[in-house]
């Protein structure tokens, strides 16, 4: 069988089927199989010999013949005094820094008498008569050439070599740097190990993976796949410039609980489970807005958190049931002072992570973060595009008249900003392209936010979107603990009367209000949607292990 393509079997999690085989029995089934084949190892049989490729004695949900090999392989090691998964191995450089040091300085067939260990993964593999090729990558996907030949290493030790080594295998070599007649930089080995033997196959490397193994075995794509190991990297510089830019300010990071007894902070629908210990219901935590709220009673002015945050409601393009959010709280700020900053915040990690506020997305189109970002008003655009003025005093009926007008579903518990906010995304939602911050929102729709310094009805938040979807949002946050109790009590009517989104009462938070809580503007931006907007990738691309329903 070729050792390039990936074997396809049934889940590990298989449940009692027409099989008859739950979880437990099939991998005490598997792991009876690996004991058989190193029996028959260990009485002498050839890993070709000790397998079973029909499958005959443990049946069809056995390993594959390409694994009971490998498995055979690793038995053969531990008769033989080898260990297939070593603690240590006397590694000196890495592929990284062997290339920076020798890269384009030798000629072609020159040697060195620089003695290097290195390690990493086997994607390519070429066994010859005396002298073996193999490529190795690092985690990064650097590559360097290893040379194993017989007279470096002995006959004995080549023809472990070729017998144990498949593709896939971590394999440490130490040996001489040169350069091939070729011209390809090279390790020429005097010894070898395995670091840790594979026994599972390497996906096919020239090919794409399909969309199924990329969500469901994400390492697979990580190793296979450039644009995937580049994904989890521009995550990590991202989430670091972010870091940074709050350093920067004098924000202090900070943790808040994500089991909560109230769920708060945003409108969503939350997931719920049970506390043994207390006994009681909790909710897996929606967004850490009121514990970040009571920070600044406290007195921490300036205070950030990255976190991860549940809301059991839809999956799509950009939106996922498990996500990271960032929120940070600027006492003393408003809409307008978080705004600069959470410009300043992509900004600065577009120019961290990809070196320029121009980015290239993954379709090859260019998209600037840089110059001045557009700000439009939510009432003002919405009356432009429906030709007449809509204001906070205009009547829910009117407005479920003109949303029936244009085939608009109805919304659950329906009321003035719901249906103004439903309009406006219905017009705009999808046309704002470039960075642009929406702003002054319908009071019903922002529970959270302080009401407009000038304008009745509307509220100091802003929306800021980006190719057409939601990036981030900021507001003047609500600091009266009368108000907000106010604002509590509708949310409640709300859920009473059928909305799933709507907060609930946290008294608690109510108050620490009481005790006093400085003005402060506050905004929240989800990470991954930051990396959509910075790649153009979906939301499942950009987050490293994404959830996924498991299979039937």
């Amino acid at each position: 069988m070729s050792e390039t393509s990936e074997t396809t079997e049934r889940p590990q999690d298989q449940e009692p089927g027409e099989e008859g085989m739950n979880t437990i029995q099939r991998a005490q089934m598997l792991l009876d199989q690996d004991n058989a084949i190193a029996a028959r190892v260990e009485s002498g049989a050839s890993p070709e010999e000790a397998i079973d490729s029909s499958n005959k004695e443990f049946g069809p949900q056995a390993h594959p013949e390409q694994v009971q090999i490998r498995v055979a392989k690793r038995a053969q090691m531990l008769k033989d005094g080898l260990e297939p998964y070593p603690v240590h191995l006397d590694v000196t450089e890495t592929i990284n820094q062997v290339r920076d040091r020798y890269e384009g300085k030798l000629e072609p067939g020159q040697e060195t008498e620089d003695v290097v260990g290195i390690a990493g993964r086997v994607l390519f593999l070429r066994n010859g008569g005396g002298l073996c090729f193999v490529q190795l990558s690092s985690g990064d996907g650097t590559r360097i050439q290893g040379m194993v030949s017989k007279r470096e290493i002995g006959a004995d030790s080549l023809k472990r070599f070729k017998q144990l080594v498949d593709l896939g295998d971590h394999l440490y070599l130490r040996g001489r740097v040169v350069s091939s007649k070729t011209g390809e930089l090279s390790v020429f080995a005097t010894e070898w190990d395995i670091a840790a033997k594979a026994l599972r196959p390497m996906p096919a490397l020239h090919k794409d993976l399909t969309e199924e193994q990329r969500t469901r075995k994400p390492y697979l794509a990580m190793i296979a796949d450039e644009k995937a190991r580049d994904m989890v990297r521009h995550r990590s510089a991202a989430v670091s410039s972010l870091r940074r830019t709050f350093d920067g300010h004098d924000f202090m990071e900070v943790e808040t609980p994500m089991l909560q007894t109230v769920h708060g902070g945003a409108a969503a629908r939350p997931f719920t489970t049970h506390m043994n210990a207390f006994d009681i219901d909790l909710f897996l935590r929606i967004a850490p807005e009121l514990f970040l709220k009571r920070c600044l009673v406290g007195g921490i002015e300036r205070v950030f958190e990255i976190n991860r945050d549940f809301r059991n409601e839809g999956a799509d393009g950009t939106h996922a049931p498990e996500f990271t959010m960032l929120e940070a709280y600027q006492a003393y700020g408003t809409y307008d002072t978080i705004g600069d900053l959470t410009k300043e915040l992509i900004q600065n990690a577009a120019k961290d992570a990809f070196g320029s506020m121009e980015v290239t997305l993954l379709d090859g189109q260019k998209y600037d973060f840089g110059g001045e970002w557009k700000q439009i008003s939510m009432y003002e655009s919405l009356s432009e595009s429906l030709g007449e003025e809509i204001t906070p005093e205009t009547g829910k009926d009117h407005l479920r008249a003109i949303a029936d007008k244009l085939g608009l579903e109805e919304e659950p518990a329906e009321n003035h900003g719901k249906l103004v906010e439903h309009l406006w995304e219905h017009f705009w939602q999808d046309k704002l392209y470039e960075p642009t911050f929406v702003r002054d929102f319908p009071v019903e729709t922002s529970p959270l936010v302080k009401a407009h310094r000038t304008k009745k009805g509307v509220v100091e938040k802003w929306d800021l979107y980006v190719r057409g979807f939601e990036l981030a949002t900021g507001y003047s946050e609500l600091n009266d603990p009368v108000v907000q109790r106010q604002r509590f009590v509708e949310q409640a009517k709300m859920a009473s009367q059928g909305d799933v989104e709507a907060m609930d009462i946290d008294e608690d938070f109510l108050e620490a209000l009481g005790v006093g809580m400085p003005p402060a503007g506050g905004m929240g931006m989800g990470i991954d949607r930051l990396l959509i907007a910075l790649t153009g990738a979906s939301i499942r691309e950009t987050i490293t292990f994404p959830l996924v329903k498991p299979l039937a």
